[in-house]
């Protein structure tokens, strides 16, 4: 990370991406030798522009996603949000099909499910999961490089998100979600896709169940029925996550991140920081120095 950053960092697309869709296919041997610029950023913690897919068809990569550390053997699918931060720590002779899209060229569908099934762990594949997903790959791979075709840009964008489409049906089928969806989990749904967008300005469950036109026992009683946390445990966990994210990755002041996260009063975010965690705001940033 650089050293003076007031932001996380942001990896953009070239401008020679496609209009919002990067597609490639890589193959790594060792993380020492490899002095490649692309390869250099994707080792510093960042976000990216758009939802990216990762297809490790080989080797084992050692991976960070918001402050967890994940080892992923070939083959497994890995999906990140643009809001998530995520870095390569290592790997060992590593082939990758990897598509970055932005959301407008996703299918609006799409985009709901994914804001719903995010964040999620990598997933192993099985065999004939695999061949599907490399076959569609290579598909999509090869219509992004027919740039003198006048339907280029329709013909990828297309392609691009029917493999987002088959990448989807696997997080929804490993989470066991159905047509048949409880009550009780939709409701959830709602809650955290409502405290996606608000948890810097609204705090309380009450706001949260009146945005939803229900009563706050029923929303509390819904989201621990399905997740086994009160609503008031994950609101806090989201502006913890939030936190670190700001606090290891840039160099705002722990004052600048209370306002930012919607705390006027410093000295109340910096207690319930120390509480959440068992650290001060400080002592964790000291952390990435270590």
């Amino acid at each position: 990370m650089s050293k003076h950053n007031k932001n996380i960092p942001t990896n953009s697309m070239a401008d020679d991406f496609s209009q919002g869709i990067s597609i490639d296919k890589i193959y790594i041997n060792s993380f020492n030798e490899n002095k490649d610029e692309h390869f250099h950023e994707a080792t510093q913690s960042h976000r990216d522009e758009g939802h990216t897919f990762h297809i490790v068809e080989e080797g084992t990569v050692l991976i960070e996603i918001d402050f967890k550390k994940y080892t992923i053997t070939a083959p497994t699918i890995v999906y990140m949000h643009p809001n998530q931060v995520h870095r390569i720590l290592n790997f060992t002779n590593t082939t990758v099909c990897s598509l970055s899209i932005k959301n407008e060229n996703l299918n609006p569908e799409y985009i709901k499910l994914l804001e719903e099934i995010a964040p999620t762990e990598p997933l192993p594949l099985t065999t004939e999961i695999h061949i599907d997903l490399s076959t569609t790959f290579s598909l999509c791979l090869h219509f992004s490089k027919q740039k003198s075709n006048r339907m280029h840009h329709l013909i990828l964008k297309d392609s691009c998100n029917t493999l987002v489409a088959l990448i989807i049906s696997l997080f929804l089928s490993q989470a066991k979600c159905s047509n048949k969806q409880s009550r009780d989990e939709f409701i959830t749904k709602s809650f955290k896709n409502n405290l996606e967008e608000n948890y810097a300005s609204v705090k309380r469950p009450a706001d949260y169940a009146t945005r939803l036109n229900i009563s706050t026992h029923y929303l509390n009683q819904s989201v621990k029925k399905t997740t086994g946390l009160p609503v008031s445990q994950h609101i806090q966990d989201r502006i913890i996550l939030e936190a670190k994210r700001l606090l290891h990755h840039t160099d705002k002041s722990v004052k600048e991140i209370a306002v930012l996260l919607g705390y006027e009063d410093y000295s109340y975010f910096s207690r319930l920081f120390s509480k959440a965690t068992g650290m001060s705001a400080l002592s964790f940033r000291s952390k990435r120095h270590g």
